[in-house]
């Protein structure tokens, strides 16, 4: 059985879908979800869809061949076409905090996650046990105001070495640089320590705390040269109030980086995001 998950937006117009299905129908594919959304305001046409193949003479080469000249072209589509059997390798990026690290391991070693991990890096080396631990190679790539040009570099050879498909700051206190960026386009995934765009800076808890929030929230987004506005992909938020101190915030802060996190990478893993104008669509 071969499955396959294709994405399309494109300017809105009469006769998409039933083109789409229909043209599934006729390679012999049987459609196991389909979902759309069309932005009024910008007149776009959102898509996400899997389809299987029963068929061993099933071959996603032509499949996209096929469909780029039949549909694509005529549609003016941008699409993309994955086989579902493929797991994307996600590298982690890591600086001493440990909480998120440990959350997708866990979550990673039980098989919740649909991916691969083929090494962890990090500009310390305090996380290296955990990495010993759950047997991911581990690589230690010291950052300083003077070496941060050739540290990345570093990072770039083992992210070419290992064909690696995007990259998760798993609370990794660095600026990543336009190299980076550039070499992985919405695909490096940020946890931002507060319901953005609110109480940036080194210390959001004790800013929060001064204010008297009655929330406090994570936010994961894309990684873009502008700090903190990429897309944003998951939210959450917990109440807080009068009664809880600043470690208390701190505790209940972690936990939500560890879900959000945790639930933006399932959705960039499993080929339900789409990045738009800065936005994302996100498919149940």
């Amino acid at each position: 059985m071969n499955k396959i998950t294709l994405l399309i937006h494109c300017k809105d117009r009469p006769n998409i879908i039933a083109s789409v299905t229909n043209f599934i129908a006729e390679k012999g594919g049987n459609i196991v979800y389909i979902d759309q959304h069309v932005d009024r305001q910008q007149d776009i046409f959102f898509m996400r869809l899997e389809s299987e193949f029963a068929t061993e003479a099933f071959s996603t080469d032509a499949f996209k061949a096929h469909f780029k000249s039949s549909l694509a072209e005529t549609f003016g589509m941008r699409w993309r076409i994955y086989s579902s059997e493929y797991m994307p390798k996600m590298a982690l990026f890591v600086s001493k905090y440990d909480h998120c690290l440990y959350d997708l391991l866990g979550r990673y070693n039980s098989g919740e996650l649909h991916l691969n991990i083929p090494f962890i890096i990090s500009n310390h080396v305090d996380l290296k046990p955990i990495a010993d631990s759950f047997n991911i190679p581990f690589y230690h790539i010291p950052i300083t105001s003077d070496n941060k040009a050739d540290a990345e570099d570093k990072q770039l050879e083992l992210l070419d070495k290992h064909d690696i498909d995007f990259i998760v700051l798993a609370r990794y206190m660095q600026i990543v640089s336009h190299k980076l960026i550039d070499k992985f386009p919405n695909k490096i995934i940020n946890i931002h320590h507060s319901f953005l765009p609110a109480f940036v800076g080194a210390k959001p808890y004790h800013s929060a705390f001064q204010r008297g929030v009655k929330i406090i929230g994570a936010t994961s987004h894309y990684v873009t040269e502008e700090l903190d506005a990429g897309p944003i992909i998951e939210q959450d938020v917990t109440r807080v109030t009068h009664a809880h101190s600043i470690q208390d915030l701190i505790a209940k802060g972690r936990d939500l980086e560890k879900i959000v996190l945790a639930n933006a990478v399932k959705l960039h893993a499993d080929r339900k995001v789409m990045v738009y104008n800065n936005k994302t669509v996100i498919f149940s």
